[in-house]
């Protein structure tokens, strides 16, 4: 009787425990902004810190799969990256991710999208 008492307390005790030593999500200190671009396009830029230094993830979906895009990354108005993508799958988009640099104060990011052949402009800001 009394290893039954002992056993049903600790199967009791077991899911307030699991609840106290839950992990928190990698990405809760990230800061993410999203919007629409001069057309039917959408953007999302995402800036969080990521093992000392800054990790910046901006995303176009345009929901058309083979458009050309010519983009530019900056950091507090410094050009970090440079780059011409594809949009791809089914989801008609694309991604670029890099890390930074995390400077003392607020970093400002910058990712300006332009697909030639429609003409349309993204442009997504995060401070973080």
């Amino acid at each position: 009787m009394k290893t039954l008492a002992l056993t049903a307390a600790a199967l009791l005790t077991l899911p307030a425990l699991a609840l106290t030593v839950a992990p928190a999500h990698a990405g809760d200190a990230d800061r993410v902004r999203t919007g629409s671009c001069s057309g039917s396009t959408d953007w999302k830029i995402k800036a969080g810190p990521d093992d000392g230094r800054m990790e910046v993830e901006a995303e176009i979906d345009s929901n058309r799969a083979g458009q050309t895009w010519h983009w530019v990354l900056k950091r507090n108005g410094s050009v970090v990256d440079r780059g011409v993508s594809m949009t791809r799958g089914r989801s008609g988009s694309f991604d670029v991710e890099r890390r930074t640099a995390d400077g003392a104060g607020t970093d400002s990011f910058r990712f300006r999208a332009v697909n030639r052949a429609s003409g349309e402009t993204c442009v997504a800001r995060v401070s973080r």
